[in-house]
Parts: structure tokens; C-alpha cells; sequence
């Protein structure tokens, strides 16, 4: 079960960089009015929640204990 424990080490790794990287989001807000339209994009960078990132380091922790103890 080689392919468990490497997904469990890439949801670890996702959860660890999660805490750091901010995710970028964007919106457009915009006005129409027939053929004309005026908008503008809006950008966030928002990082996770830490109960999220813990959350997906304890599961690929998880994981990948459970790898280990299959083979």
C-alpha cells in the first residue's frame, strides 16, 4: 500500500503549507446597462482557517499510518 502512505504524505504537506500560503480569490462587481458595462476585479488573498489546516495534518497523518501498518 505504497499509494496510501503517498497520499497521506501529500495531504500532510498540503496541510503544513496551508497554515503559511495565502490562497488568492478573486470577484468581478460590475454594472450593466444595455451594450455598455462597468466593472471592476477585486482581489483577496484569504489563508485557511486553522482548524481546517490541522484537520488535513491530522488526516494525513493519519493516512499514512494506516500505509504503513497495511504493508
Amino acid at each position: 500500500m505504497k499509494a496510501l502512505l503517498a497520499i497521506g504524505l501529500v495531504v500532510l504537506i498540503l496541510g503544513i503549507v496551508s497554515f503559511a500560503i495565502p490562497f488568492p480569490h478573486s470577484e468581478y462587481h460590475g454594472l450593466r446597462a444595455g451594450d455598455a458595462h462597468v466593472g471592476i476585479t477585486t482581489q483577496h488573498s484569504e489563508r485557511l482557517s486553522p482548524a481546517i489546516s490541522v484537520l488535513l495534518v491530522v488526516v494525513g497523518a493519519g493516512i499514512m499510518i494506516a500505509g504503513k501498518r497495511s504493508t
